[in-house]
């Protein structure tokens, strides 16, 4: 599915389609097929989100796209594609940040532009989901910020920042500002 999906970027962005786009609609059509053709629930379902966030983050690497723009992308297209709501959403978008915070580390990209983009699509989705932007945003910190402790403190301190900044421009007040995250040596 990773492979699947990151050939669906490159196609599209190659194909003068903008990464946003492609990004959402890539996701959104992944999921969508495999969460219906299996009938994939629990960790199945979060398999499937994992492998769908990071080929699109590949995909994005692999055309030079603005992580911002791809990550974006990717948190409206899983929110779309597996049609979460409530407290299912929470716990997706903090999923699908910490995944996307990953693979943009794997690939060298620019966490900050990352964790802009994530809750830049968190705040866009919340709406629809019927949760709150305040609950939204804190997922997306809570998600990127675990998986920035895995890559190292200088990962949680650019992600912090970049989503403390995004979060402070849509003017969102994070319930959690700051979460503790146990740091590894980036060694």
């Amino acid at each position: 599915m990773m492979e699947t999906v990151k050939d669906g970027i490159v196609t599209a962005v190659k194909g003068g389609g903008n990464i946003f786009q492609a990004t959402v609609t890539t996701t959104t059509e992944a999921l969508t097929t495999a969460l219906k053709d299996a009938g994939k629930v629990g960790a199945s379902a979060t398999e499937a989100i994992a492998d769908t966030a990071s080929g699109a983050i590949h995909g994005a690497a692999d055309v030079g796209a603005h992580f911002g723009h791809a990550s974006k992308g990717i948190m409206v297209g899983v929110l779309r594609g597996t049609k979460r709501v409530g407290s299912e959403a929470i716990d997706t978008i903090g999923h699908t940040a910490g995944v996307v915070i990953q693979s943009t580390a794997e690939v060298g990209g620019k966490l900050e532009h990352a964790a802009t983009g994530l809750v830049e699509g968190a705040i866009h989705s919340a709406k629809e989901l019927g949760v709150s932007t305040e609950d939204a945003v804190s997922a997306v910190a809570d998600g990127a910020l675990k998986a920035a402790g895995k890559v190292g403190s200088t990962a949680v301190e650019t992600v912090h920042s970049a989503v403390t900044r995004a979060a402070h421009d849509a003017k969102v007040e994070l319930k959690q500002p700051k979460v503790a995250v146990p740091v590894t040596s980036s060694r």
